[in-house]
């Protein structure tokens, strides 16, 4: 446009993110963003209501270590001390700071060819260079193709949108293959039938695990996210995120996140709703002629045998329901589809049933 001339010459060749839609529809059956569909914890909402007041004419903690201590003091049992945990605004911006500060090297970082849309983003904004390593014909992660010379690795675990998860044995081999490099887990989904490699922090020292408030805890409003590692990756994130922007979270998203971990029973009790959900969702698809790849997180990829993945989102889409749709190379006949409310769950059926 007439207003480019003012551009970086970095600006003109990003290609960003395009964030899930967010419609303006009424009465919606909304499974297209992987929103939590039960609501945050009480206490939660109890805990901002106390921060709304003449403080929020203060600075925030910079530190953010109310909720540094709630995360070590929650992962206690894996020996986690509270210098080894960083907070940020949402798991994309500390993801931001991990690719600026522990990512950009001179050899190519690596992450799956099917994956986290934000990781090439990240690479064009950051000028790191990469190498994408394609996932197995059943959509998994091997291990065995990640032994390769690189400036780093980083993989969603659960993956997303295939939803697969890789055991934290897995994890290690790749981990022991790489001891040059920081190998980030980016574990947004892992609260849904995963297990955490935070308990590996301690006995590797290039281990970084990601994770965020945004999809377990019903939190995505509030845009909180977190790291765990050794003290010496935390530090790298520490001087970038102060170089960058020194008071992240607010009062209300630090108060908001400490309740949401203090309040463990309601964690618990929204994540096994969603995993019911989802394993009856994966039932019912399956009968009608899906092949779902197995998930361990809030959403399913599935595929139809007899239709195509756009044109199916298209009918649904008629009657109200919007699932996601990817038109990338390998997987554009699936669809990322939500784990909503039972009665959304039975619209998506009822809806995929009709056509």
């Amino acid at each position: 446009g007439s207003m480019s001339k003012y551009w970086s010459d970095l600006v003109s060749e990003l290609k960003p993110y395009v964030p899930g839609e967010q419609p303006k529809m009424a009465n919606l059956v909304k499974l297209n963003t992987n929103e939590n569909p039960f609501g945050p914890s009480p206490k939660v909402i109890e805990a901002i209501q106390r921060e709304l007041n003449d403080s929020l004419r203060l600075y925030p903690d910079p530190e953010g270590q109310a909720l540094k201590d709630a995360i070590a003091d929650y992962h206690v049992d894996f020996g986690i001390n509270p210098k080894q945990v960083f907070v940020g605004n949402g798991s994309d911006e500390v993801l931001a700071h991990i690719f600026q500060g522990l990512l950009k090297h001179d050899k190519p970082i690596l992450f799956p060819d099917i994956s986290y849309s934000f990781y090439p983003v990240y690479c064009g904004l950051f000028q790191i260079e990469s190498a994408v390593i394609p996932l197995t014909d059943s959509f998994e992660i091997d291990p065995n193709d990640y032994r390769r010379d690189n400036g780093g690795i980083i993989f969603p675990n659960p993956n997303a949108p295939t939803g697969r998860y890789l055991g934290l044995g897995h994890v290690e081999d790749i981990l022991q293959a790489n001891p040059d490099s920081v190998v980030v887990v980016d574990e947004a989904y892992v609260d849904f039938g995963g297990e955490t490699a935070i308990r590996l922090v301690n006995q590797y020292p290039n281990l970084l695990v990601c994770q965020t408030l945004s999809k377990a805890r019903s939190l995505a409003g509030l845009r909180v996210g977190f790291a765990v590692g050794n003290e010496e990756l935390i530090e790298a994130l520490n001087r970038v995120k102060d170089s960058f922007n020194s008071y992240p979270l607010d009062r209300l998203a630090l108060a908001g996140a400490v309740a949401a971990f203090e309040d463990k029973q309601w964690f618990e009790d929204s994540c096994s709703g969603v995993i019911r959900e989802r394993e009856r969702v994966t039932r019912e698809l399956e009968t009608l002629g899906f092949e779902v790849l197995p998930s361990k997180a809030n959403f399913v990829f599935a595929r139809h045998p007899g239709h195509e993945g756009a044109e199916i989102a298209a009918k649904l889409r008629e009657q109200g329901i919007i699932v996601r749709h990817f038109n990338k190379p390998r997987i554009s006949d699936f669809l990322r589809i939500t784990i909503g409310t039972s009665d959304q769950n039975n619209a998506l059926i009822k809806g995929l049933d009709a056509l």
